[in-house]
């Protein structure tokens, strides 16, 4: 499946949504908040489904970031753990 979404892009939106889903407990929360089916959810983390525009912008909102964050990357921070949310303290 193609995706007007760079591969970049999309690795950018499977991190966010792995780092939603340590936030929210499980994959059938962020399914829902999403309006996906788990097994959906689960497909396009695992790399199975193709990550569009619809479900980009989904994650933003849910994330209450903006779209550009989610796609550079920004979202969540450099330095986050995509699967447990941890941050490690920056020293300054």
């Amino acid at each position: 499946m193609t995706s007007d979404l760079t591969a970049q892009e999309q690795t950018h939106v499977r991190t966010a949504l792995r780092f939603l889903r340590a936030r929210c407990g499980t994959w059938a929360a962020v399914g829902k908040a999403l309006r996906l089916s788990e097994s959906g959810i689960a497909n396009i983390n695992a790399g199975q489904r193709g990550v569009g525009p619809v479900i980009a912008f989904r994650v933003a909102r849910l994330a209450k970031v903006s779209i550009d964050d989610l796609l550079s990357g920004r979202f969540p921070a450099p330095g986050t753990c995509p699967h447990c949310g941890h941050r490690a303290e920056v020293k300054s």
